[in-house]
């Protein structure tokens, strides 16, 4: 009830990990990071958090929001030193110093929405450079890492907790084995689930406060997987394209839903798993946007794919089973379950679904 609560205002300042993309251009070193340049000004810890809301540097965050772009540029411009001092590259293990050349500011993001700047930097590279590492200070958050495709095997990495990268090498050729990029993108599913996607946390509780027996919820379970799959891999690859705008507030009442048939049916309906399917198909655009926003490496694109879903799986598993050893582990043979736990627990959750439906729809 109190993660319910805490998740109010969930989609104002999520945090997503930033992403990285760098190239050689004629000796040069070329990098751009899309981040959330506020956060990062503010000296918000996004290691620890989910949300910027829920930092005690929120009100520095907030007026920073409400610069505009142009004086957000400005004072990235001063401060500059301090910042690039926390960003990390090693060219054949020594550091080489960065230089700002512009930062792109978005000047259409609603006010209550987190804003995407990308900055741009480059750096000159010593005589005989042939591999590079670059990395951040952990409080800057997750960072997902993307060499230029025009080489050959080009590397992506998910670096999190302040690690650097390994020396990639600047021909290409460094690319991932297939099971490091399972576990770059599993990790990056796990995490959109668990901290950060707490509208799919409240949907799988919807589903586990309606089945006492663990069959009943692992049919529902697959059917949410298989649909999201589905939708997943047709929207990655571009075959079925939704606005967010849409997306979103029908993910938002497809939670509503669930909870308030937990109330008003009271037991698993035969139609149950088919209702739960056709929802998995809105997460799983869901989940086919921030995917993308992420990108995929080309030469590891089904693997990605995979390793992003089964970390999905992960993460919402790890989620039923903190909710069974909490809650159903103890209590689900009493008689009073039902009236105690499941319908204060689904009406809760109805609230803030409803809640986010319309933040969504109208904010």
């Amino acid at each position: 009830m109190l993660l319910a609560f805490v998740s109010l205002p969930t989609s104002a300042h999520e945090v997503r990990p930033a992403v990285a993309d760098f190239k050689i251009v004629d000796d040069q070193l070329e990098l751009s990071i899309r981040l959330n340049l506020e956060a990062m000004m503010a000296e918000i810890d996004l290691s620890t958090i989910a949300n910027t809301d829920e930092a005690e540097e929120a009100e520095t965050y907030t007026q920073l929001r409400e610069l505009s772009d142009g004086a957000l540029g400005a004072k990235l411009q001063t401060e500059w030193d301090n910042i690039s001092s926390d960003i990390k590259v090693l060219v054949n293990d020594a550091p080489i110093s960065l230089n700002l050349v512009r930062a792109d500011v978005p000047n259409d993001t609603p006010i209550d929405l987190a804003r995407e700047t990308t900055v741009y930097m480059t750096a000159a590279l010593p005589a005989g450079a042939s591999s590079l590492q670059i990395g951040w200070a952990r409080k800057f958050g997750a960072l997902v890492l993307r060499q230029d495709d025009s080489v050959s095997e080009p590397y992506t990495g998910y670096l999190q907790n302040g690690d650097i990268s390994p020396a990639i090498n600047l021909a290409g050729g460094g690319s991932q084995s297939t099971l490091e990029a399972l576990w770059t993108y599993g990790n990056i599913g796990f995490v959109h689930i668990v901290p950060k996607g707490l509208d799919h946390i409240l949907f799988v509780l919807g589903l586990f406060l309606l089945s006492l027996k663990m069959r009943p919820l692992l049919m529902q379970i697959t059917a949410f997987t298989l649909a999201h799959t589905v939708t997943l891999a047709l929207g990655i690859l571009g075959f079925v394209t939704i606005s967010p705008a849409i997306v979103e507030p029908l993910i938002a009442l497809s939670i509503v839903y669930v909870a308030v048939e937990n109330i008003v049916v009271g037991k698993l309906s035969r139609w149950r798993p088919l209702i739960v399917f056709g929802f998995g198909l809105l997460h799983g655009l869901g989940f086919a946007s921030v995917l993308g926003d992420i990108g995929l490496n080309p030469s590891q694109f089904i693997t990605g794919l995979i390793g992003f879903n089964i970390g999905v799986e992960i993460g919402q598993l790890f989620v039923i089973a903190i909710a069974f050893l909490a809650v159903s582990l103890w209590f689900r043979n009493k008689p009073w379950y039902r009236s105690r736990i499941t319908n204060p627990a689904s009406a809760m959750i109805a609230f803030v679904a409803a809640y986010w439906t319309i933040e969504r729809v109208f904010f």
